[in-house]
């Protein structure tokens, strides 16, 4: 196995054992963070109902900056959108990422704009 591969490998374990204990309800739903290097994405998902309450992606928008302030920018946003739809308190799901840079940065975000997690 390659290095490649057995990064991919690991973050798809993380993921895994994360996955089993983050479920997400109408109450309190799961925000998915994914990140690849040119965008970030984050979404409200409801796992019982199987359904997203709310999205934010840099995809399409004309957002400046470095990775880091646009993940920043996508917290807020997120978070914005989550009061728009009545969601206060959500479960945080890295999606199998480590908790810096990024990751950080969205969650800090979304924090500072009002959600709980």
């Amino acid at each position: 196995m390659n290095k490649l591969a057995k990064k991919l490998h690991n973050r798809l374990q993380r993921k895994g054992r994360i996955r089993a204990t983050v479920s997400g309800s109408a109450v309190r739903p799961r925000l998915s963070v994914h990140v690849s290097n040119l965008h970030i994405t984050a979404q409200l998902v409801d796992d019982d109902a199987q359904r997203t309450i709310a999205y934010a992606s840099t995809i399409g928008s004309k957002t400046a900056g470095t990775m880091t302030e646009k993940a920043a920018v996508i917290g807020a946003e997120i978070a914005k959108k989550a009061k728009a739809a009545k969601v206060t308190q959500v479960v945080f799901d890295r999606n199998g990422k480590l908790y810096h840079g990024r990751v950080k940065a969205l969650a800090d975000a979304a924090r500072n704009a009002g959600l709980e997690f």
